[in-house]
């Protein structure tokens, strides 16, 4: 092979590069030093600059970044309060009020957590519903809403053991509630509530245990999951609003024709995102952190007090939808098989679809409606999960969630026999 001579110093020409092949920097100082230990460079051709995402994005697809930023926040805030929470029964809460009152800015990192714990499920759940609408968890990814339901099941632990943290007394007794729920399993049912509560009621040993899970072993698992979440994403593509595969058209360089780079297209649309994100968390963390009880309730303020019940126990706002489906019918095995059900439910949706298409911009008037039905009994059954479980909350709630599980055990029905519209071969993009 020919070199050339520069001086003392003999280069060697490099081979010709594969199709698609990112060329190596060819810049001298720390950049280059750095990309020969650790490929920073190649990551970024290759995920951002080199990922082709739809053209056709719309707002809704802010929603995955911004859960990804909000994991980042909880993680971070939830780090520094660590440094000065005590994970004992007796000092526990006065803990909390240490931080909140003689910790330098210490409240404010508090309420960004637990602000942050609202705004990653308000995220989360506008994430899945558009993967619902443009049909996301369809076939090749039906991996990728596994995987993501799965991230989802791992903040609601998360979620519950940090509920329990702050040792309020609604704390207290909603752990009370939510534990018990696992009595209902047939013949293990005491000992498994015995062994998770690690005592015979909660007690110091459940705040331990919840603490260690809380701040470690969960977060771990739900790093993974989301790592995971981002392989099966990449590996498959990003889905688009008209449900059209961008790879199956592609242009002489082997680029999709109606794809754009991630990066600097959408990685500027997320940052307006980001912006628009953060100017409601301010205003929400400054002028309403508690949101009138629906993000600390008042009888958090006060200590666990196991002979102090407060006058309505119900979980946080995230997990009320389930709960109402718990109390919905009076045997409470029952409750707790349909609240299972629930989240089945939404684990098996990929394969419960049987329409020709998969966005609902060309599904027929039948799946609008389920659709619309299903995203008012969601928010229906939130709302009653917070109210007592008497009367008429207990009517509603039994009739929304019935339009709730309907949603997905009809649709192999309705999906099925319901009149689609053509869909295009290519994206259809609309300038906005």
């Amino acid at each position: 092979m020919a070199t050339t001579e520069r001086g003392s110093e003999l280069r060697t020409p490099s081979a010709p590069l594969p199709p698609g092949a990112t060329p190596i920097s060819k810049k001298r100082g720390f950049r280059a030093w750095l990309n020969q230990r650790m490929p920073i460079d190649e990551f970024v051709a290759d995920q951002l600059t080199g990922y082709y995402a739809p053209k056709n994005f719309n707002f809704w697809y802010f929603f995955g970044s911004l859960a990804g930023l909000v994991l980042v926040l909880q993680l971070v805030t939830g780090i520094f309060l660590a440094m000065f929470y005590k994970p004992s029964a007796a000092h526990a809460f006065d803990s909390v009020q240490f931080i909140m009152r003689e910790v330098d800015w210490g409240w404010l990192i508090r309420y960004m957590h637990s602000t942050g714990a609202s705004a990653f499920f308000i995220v989360v759940y506008l994430h899945m519903f558009r993967g619902l609408m443009y049909g996301s968890y369809r076939q090749p990814r039906e991996l990728l809403w596994v995987i993501g339901m799965l991230v989802y099941l791992a903040l609601m632990a998360e979620a519950f053991m940090g509920y329990v943290l702050p040792w309020g007394n609604m704390s207290f007794w909603g752990a009370q509630v939510i534990v018990n729920i696992f009595g209902t399993v047939p013949a293990i049912g005491p000992g498994l509530v015995q062994w998770i509560r690690g005592d015979y009621g909660i007690a110091d040993a459940t705040l331990n245990r919840f603490f260690a899970l809380h701040v470690a072993a969960v977060p771990l698992i739900l790093l993974l999951l989301v790592m995971l979440h981002l392989v099966a994403l990449r590996r498959n593509g990003s889905n688009n609003p008209d449900g059209v595969e961008i790879k199956d058209h592609t242009g002489a360089d082997g680029k999709p024709l109606d794809g754009i780079p991630f990066h600097p297209y959408y990685t500027v649309k997320d940052i307006f995102g980001v912006g628009v994100f953060f100017i409601i968390f301010a205003l929400i963390v400054f002028y309403a952190p508690t949101v009138h009880g629906l993000f600390l309730e008042q009888p958090n303020f006060e200590p666990a007090n196991v002979l102090s019940t407060p006058a309505e126990i119900h979980p946080v706002w995230y997990f009320t939808p389930y709960y109402a489906i718990l109390r919905a019918v009076p045997n409470k095995a029952m409750g707790a098989l349909l609240m299972l059900l629930a989240l089945v439910s939404l684990l098996v949706l990929p394969w419960l679809d049987r329409s020709p298409v998969k966005s609902i911009r060309y599904k027929g008037w039948i799946s609008r409606v389920m659709l619309a039905v299903f995203a008012i009994s969601f928010i229906g059954l939130g709302y009653l999960g917070l109210q007592p479980a008497e009367g008429v909350y207990v009517i509603f709630a039994r009739i929304f969630a019935v339009c709730y599980f309907a949603f997905f055990w009809l649709m192999p029905f309705y999906s099925r026999i319901d009149r689609v519209k053509p869909v295009p071969e290519r994206v259809v993009y609309h300038a906005h």
